[in-house]
């Protein structure tokens, strides 16, 4: 474990694993079971980041489908069963969080149900690198809501001068924005499809690359401590 006074929280998707293709098939399974036409995976890689229920309205919105009141439950049924069809950790991710525990709390801070997000970081090994995870179906709201990210402040003892968020996405830097802490985006995640140049560049950090954050992981730890 990592320093308690530092916290670096990761968002999943697009952050420390590639699942876009999963998930995209995911929702194409859906539209074609209600009879529409698959869409581009890079048009469903856009409607990600902001929880299932989103996801799926926009997708069936753009499939010019109607929401049957099973639609949500019948996707996370399909997801379920497709976690890890074809979902990796990006390269480097692996030595990422272990070089993140060396100088900090780790979590994960992610919108997708919290079993499933386990259960991928499990099935890829990456479970034991991980302090603690959040999804977004606990108590506290999805993100961009700062809730979740200042709890797990509170878990690591840590001052929002020692916060660090990672993501791929605009939800993410909102997400620092409303908790006042710091935000590295990683450019290399299908998220940046969300993300204005103006917006990338109010971020602390950028990584083009998930080895890129070993560099920002490091400028992180070297920020001193208060009196």
């Amino acid at each position: 474990m990592g320093h308690l006074h530092r916290l670096i929280a990761f968002d999943l998707d697009g952050t420390l694993v590639d699942s876009q293709r999963d998930l995209a098939n995911a929702v194409n399974q859906l539209i074609e079971e209600l009879g529409g036409r698959p869409l581009p995976h890079p048009d469903i890689a856009g409607m990600i980041g902001e929880g299932a229920r989103l996801l799926v309205g926009r997708a069936l919105t753009a499939a010019g489908l109607e929401q049957p009141d099973r639609a949500l439950e019948r996707f996370l049924d399909i997801y379920d069963r497709r976690l890890l069809e074809h979902t990796v950790p990006y390269e480097g991710i692996a030595e990422v969080l272990g070089a993140a525990r060396e100088r900090a709390y780790v979590a994960v801070l992610t919108n997708k149900p919290r079993a499933a997000a386990l259960r991928i970081l499990d099935g890829l090994g990456l479970a034991p690198l991980v302090e603690q995870v959040v999804g977004g179906d606990g108590p506290c709201p999805r993100k961009p809501h700062p809730a979740a990210l200042a709890a797990l402040m509170r878990a690591a003892v840590a001052p929002r001068a020692h916060t660090l968020l990672i993501g791929d996405s605009a939800i993410d830097l909102e997400t620092a924005r409303r908790a006042d802490v710091a935000c590295c985006l990683a450019l290399y995640g299908f998220g940046r499809v969300t993300l204005e140049p103006a917006a990338v560049a109010t971020a602390r950090w950028t990584a083009d690359t998930p080895r890129g954050l070993l560099r920002v992981l490091d400028e992180f730890g070297r920020i001193p401590h208060g009196p």
